[in-house]
């Protein structure tokens, strides 16, 4: 029959162990959201027209024909 000392060696034991467990992955998945901001904002920042003020697209700001010259 195994005694209290060894019943509060073994608790402890895997107490510690699962706390390993729970902050490799707490920090592993810390690890991911960050880098998955990153990719994300940095994806976005790509993305946005710093001219489009209007937030209309470039409708008006780039012609889409050449004039004719109707003189």
């Amino acid at each position: 029959m195994p005694s209290d000392k060894d019943v509060k060696m073994t608790n402890s034991i895997m107490f510690f162990i699962g706390l390993g467990i729970v902050l490799v992955y707490t920090f592993f998945l810390i690890a991911i959201i960050s880098k998955q901001h990153k990719a994300a904002k940095k994806e976005q920042a790509a993305s946005v027209d710093v001219l489009d003020m209007d937030g209309m697209g470039n409708q008006g700001r780039v012609p889409t024909k050449e004039a004719k010259n109707r003189a």
